[in-house]
């Protein structure tokens, strides 16, 4: 899928208190199914979109950053608790943004189902994206 024809998204937390801007067009756009991710937004699956460093920025107040795991770090918001991104030493160049953060989430479209091994048994998406 090409995102080329996004310039600028916004994104903020559920009070507001921290906000976040990305220029340009994501690397990716695709649903997790894995574990963690599910614990870490009491969700069966989040869509993530992978951000390019330098093409992204925080407005407002900082995130609170938790080392979820050696060599990964969620951010959220310290006021109302938000989960805000994702990133890892395996990807030492870009950042993973929850896309249903964004004010317009509508204009991104999933390419991709990431760890659907993991993919819980009461989930049926018949959407024809690859599964890996």
């Amino acid at each position: 899928m090409s995102y080329k024809a996004v310039s600028r998204l916004r994104g903020h937390c559920l009070c507001g208190d921290c906000m976040f801007e990305l220029a340009g067009a994501p690397n990716w756009v695709g649903h997790c199914h894995c574990e963690s991710c599910r614990r870490a937004t009491a969700s069966p699956f989040t869509t993530w979109l992978g951000q390019e460093n330098g093409r992204w920025r925080f407005l407002g107040q900082d995130p609170v950053v938790h080392t979820s795991s050696p060599g990964n770090r969620r951010g959220f918001c310290g006021t109302c608790g938000s989960p805000l991104f994702y990133e890892s030493d395996r990807f030492p160049n870009e950042v993973h943004f929850y896309v249903a953060l964004l004010d317009t989430p509508e204009v991104l479209s999933p390419g991709v189902h990431y760890h659907s091994a993991e993919m819980l048994p009461w989930i049926h998406m018949d959407d024809g994206l690859p599964r890996r």
